[in-house]
């Protein structure tokens, strides 16, 4: 991994459409406790399904729920992988999702304090009051309330730290966050951050800025290329949709806050096209 550029984990974000491999795929994920239908189901909506298996997801208050773990940061419930939607068809620009959080919706965003280790720093405190800021600014038709302390069981949306961040597949922990993308209307409740309290609160802010745009129904705005992180890996659109937005670039946008991987000197903030793309959504 590359010490200028910090990849920003996604729950369900990472897609492939390698048709020839799917049986491959699903003889090797048999091995790890997963069921056929399940395997069946995720490769039937090019996801990437090799080395799929169940794993504890940490929750906010250090219990854990079982999950689909794919490639190592790709967290999904079982139920939400047997009950994933038809593919869409789509071609370039920034992404959304298929699914949105409903109009005028006042999000409650609550700043996790509690212990276990999961607690956010009190400069990560600072990145989140300034990414919640970012999108009340822009007076979009959804909104975000921010609290801080430990009841996140009712709220809409909880940020912690995870002590135990995602390793590679060479056992490097990884840096950055995770989220999942919205249903129901709702966005997707838990937004993780993890070893980035040795970067500026303003990287602390660009991740989770990332991270809940991500919960709000954003792919990655180079989801194609994943040229932010020096890669030429196309995730695919998968069952999650990557529709385009218009008004946003039909190229790579150096700039955008939803790069995959995210360069240690950013400044946190949307650019122009960000701004577009979350106002024609919202």
């Amino acid at each position: 991994m590359k010490l200028s550029r910090i990849s920003l984990l996604l729950v369900g974000a990472s897609f492939f459409a390698c048709q020839s491999e799917k049986n491959e795929q699903q003889e090797e994920v048999a091995l790890n406790n997963v069921s056929k239908e399940v395997v069946a189901k995720l490769a039937n909506y090019d996801i990437n399904t090799k080395g799929v298996e169940k794993v504890n997801f940490m929750l906010p208050d250090g219990t854990t729920t079982p999950m689909l773990r794919m490639e190592g940061d790709i967290y999904m419930s079982e139920e939400q992988a047997l009950g994933l939607p038809n593919l869409q068809d789509v071609s370039g620009k920034n992404y959304h999702t298929n699914n949105l959080v409903s109009q005028n919706k006042v999000i409650d965003v609550i700043g996790f304090t509690g212990g276990g280790g999961n607690a956010l720093s009190s400069k990560a405190q600072t990145a989140l009051q300034w990414a919640v800021n970012n999108y009340n600014r822009l007076n979009l038709s959804i909104s975000f309330n921010l609290t801080f302390g430990t009841d996140y069981e009712s709220k809409d949306m909880v940020v912690y730290t995870n002590p135990n961040p995602p390793r590679d597949e060479n056992g490097v922990e990884g840096q950055g966050g995770s989220a999942g993308f919205p249903s129901g209307g709702n966005p997707f409740k838990f937004v993780q951050i993890y070893n980035i309290e040795e970067f500026s609160t303003n990287v602390n802010e660009h991740v989770i800025t990332h991270e809940i745009g991500h919960s709000v129904g954003f792919r990655h705005s180079d989801y194609f290329s994943r040229q932010s992180c020096g890669d030429n890996v196309n995730e695919g659109s998968g069952s999650t949709g990557a529709n385009p937005i218009p008004g946003t670039p039909n190229g790579y946008d150096p700039t955008s806050i939803m790069l995959a991987c995210f360069s240690t000197s950013s400044d946190g903030e949307f650019n122009n096209n960000d701004v577009t793309a979350l106002n024609y959504l919202y």
